[in-house]
């Protein structure tokens, strides 16, 4: 065993983060763990510029144990599998309007309440409508709001039937309580200067705490407007983009023209060992999971050209292919995960940035080359280590991550054999099972945080990926006044100094800086479901498929032991919901604690040492075996 003794550093490249471990290996291959790091992965997990961030992992954990890098005899890698998502959409309509035939508005001041209908009229124009004329009052930007509500009560008083108003400035409450009586009056219209003078509109204000009736309904406008079954069916989005809304316009222009055009979703080639088979992305999910399950296991996929799911499958394939200085033509899709999610469309025309739900599928991809490119990224780690001082040291790629996990999640306290890890990544969902014999079967399952990161992005309309995140990874709370708040849970929390004053009246994400706003309308109750339902459709179903591929005939009850290792096992509700769907199946399931110490994290690294000594000990059994044959 000499020649496995000495100081040895482990390194899982992940997604996400790279975790490192530093050990030193005595002479009868016992094995001293002296410390750990954690840093952000530089590059694309596989990839060359992966070798940055393993350096300053290295370094510092060897700073932290006090050992120097010249004495570092070895530096094991893990297989590192490159992952990468991307979203194909559902067929998609995209209703464009022109000439303002429809729009449809949610400012956040509204004031009035109940349904206007009038012919939209200039509010310096009041003077020349005729007694008894219904009419909605359009109110430019710059205009005081005591001269618009001056006008309108004249205009009142005059007879002059004044249903609503719409301004461009947020002064309806101003207005509204200058006025002879209620009207319903909309604010916050940016593009006040196309709304269409002279056609038929309707407002609608709803009282407080309630939303909109009859606009948000596409019969309720048929029956304002006189539609035919065919101008229902093409102002439908209108209505669906107003579901939920407090206040709304809707202004026809009988010059107008509505137009729907399709976005073809495409389809998807699944290319399995023995079969192939072509299912349409606008199919959903549940039926593309159910040809992947049928062709399984997959050895490529290819999208319909001219499509989105083509368009996703090529920008994998080009990406990787650039990434690994490889031809496309060497790329493979080895695994899908179908998720059905919703996208909120623009509704073009529209004057306030009125967005309609539409139906999506969200595709996540695991790639593979022809050719690894670990051994590149090796002997870019050893090239970099060596210029800072690891003259004598070697970088060996140890082994597949999900085996390695194997062996550092069986250091966590009440764990036995047959065993699944669950390694919960960034990118992908990786499970091994070690049967009493030690045998190990591994798998990968693409789709992981960052696509429930894309899924709540997408489904509540947030654009910042940062605030996403952070929704993912905290808890959520109401701030109801300037010193209480109540948490998703129902429970009340006080505060002995007032809260920021941007938290007011806002959904805030508990993180550990504290309370951070979200920039939504959306309510806590929403973003929550939406943030449950993101974590169940990608980790549920990826831990209950993986788990189906590992285990003996596919048998869920013949594992013992579960253990969920990686990032998202730090989650607060993620080990939760898992444990709770291997229930059913007599499952032990938690969270692993490698080597009692570490949680979840540096089980790959320290199984890359632990593997590192089992190798020197086979073969040096198997040698004196072969020598005496």
């Amino acid at each position: 065993m000499d020649h496995v003794t000495g100081v040895v550093v482990g390194v899982d490249i992940g997604n996400s983060t790279t975790e490192v471990c530093v050990a030193r290996i005595a002479s009868d291959g016992s094995i001293d763990f002296f410390g750990s790091a954690l840093t952000p992965t530089t590059g694309v997990k596989g990839t060359i510029k992966n070798s940055k961030g393993v350096v300053e992992a290295v370094c510092r954990s060897l700073r932290d144990a006090r050992i120097p890098l010249s004495e570092v005899e070895a530096v094991l890698v893990n297989e590192a599998t490159p992952v990468i998502s991307g979203l194909a959409m559902e067929t998609i309509t995209e209703t464009i309007i022109t000439e303002s035939t429809m729009i449809g508005h949610d400012p956040r001041t509204p004031s009035g309440c109940g349904l206007g209908m009038g012919v939209t009229t200039r509010v310096d124009d009041l003077d020349e409508v005729a007694v008894d004329a219904a009419v909605v009052v359009v109110v430019p930007a710059g205009r005081d709001f005591e001269d618009t509500a001056a006008s309108i009560r004249a205009a009142q008083a005059r007879g002059v039937d004044v249903q609503a108003a719409i301004l461009c400035s947020d002064d309806a409450v101003l207005v509204t309580n200058r006025l002879l009586h209620s009207i319903p009056v909309v604010d916050e219209v940016s593009r006040i200067e196309a709304v269409p003078v002279g056609m038929l509109a309707a407002v609608e204000v709803a009282a407080p705490g309630r939303n909109i009736r009859t606009l948000s309904n596409a019969y309720g406008l048929a029956t304002l407007f006189d539609l035919d079954p065919d101008e229902t069916r093409m102002v439908s989005p209108v209505a669906r983009a107003l579901t939920g809304n407090r206040s709304a316009v809707v202004v026809r222009t009988p010059a107008g023209d509505v137009t729907d055009r399709s976005i073809p979703a495409g389809s998807l080639e699944l290319i399995g060992e023995k079969k192939r088979i072509t299912i349409d992305v606008g199919t959903g999910a549940d039926a593309i999971m159910e040809a992947v399950n049928r062709v399984a296991p997959l050895s490529d996929a290819i999208g319909e050209s001219g499509t989105n799911a083509g368009g996703m499958i090529a920008n994998v394939r080009h990406s990787m292919a650039e990434l690994s200085n490889q031809s496309t033509d060497d790329v493979h899709i080895r695994d899908l995960l179908a998720v059905d999610t919703t996208i909120p469309q623009e509704v073009r025309g529209g004057l306030a940035g009125e967005v309609a739900l539409e139906n999506a599928v969200a595709l996540a991809a695991m790639v593979r080359t022809k050719d690894s490119g670990m051994q590149q990224v090796a002997d870019a780690i050893q090239r970099n280590l060596t210029d800072v001082g690891g003259e004598n040291l070697r970088v060996i790629i140890g082994g597949v991550e999900a085996e390695m996990a194997t062996r550092g999640a069986l250091t966590t306290p009440g764990t036995d054999k047959p065993l699944v890890v669950l390694d919960l990544g960034g990118g992908s969902t990786d499970a091994a099972l070690i049967e009493m014999s030690g045998d190990i079967t591994a798998t990968h399952m693409a789709g992981a945080g960052d696509l429930v990161t894309k899924l709540i992005s997408s489904e509540l309309g947030i654009d910042n990926i940062e605030v996403a995140e952070e929704i993912k990874r905290c808890p959520l709370a109401k701030a109801e006044s300037f010193y209480h708040i109540r948490l998703e849970d129902g429970t009340v929390q006080f505060f002995t100094k007032p809260l920021p004053t941007n938290t007011f009246a806002r959904v805030v994400t508990l993180s550990e800086s504290g309370l951070e706003p979200i920039a939504t309308r959306h309510s806590l109750d929403k973003i929550r479901d939406v943030r449950r339902s993101a974590k169940h459709r990608v980790f549920v179903v990826n831990a209950l498929r993986s788990l189906a591929t590992v285990s003996p005939n596919r048998d869920l009850r013949q594992v013992g032991f579960v253990v969920l290792l990686g990032g998202c096992a730090l989650d607060f509700e993620i080990p939760d919901m898992i444990a709770d769907a291997l229930a059913p199946y007599g499952i032990v399931c938690g969270t692993g604690n490698v080597r009692g110490t570490e949680g979840p994290r540096n089980a790959v690294a320290s199984g890359l040492i632990a593997g590192h000594v089992e190798s020197f000990r086979s073969e040096a059994l198997t040698v004196p075996e072969a020598a005496n044959a």
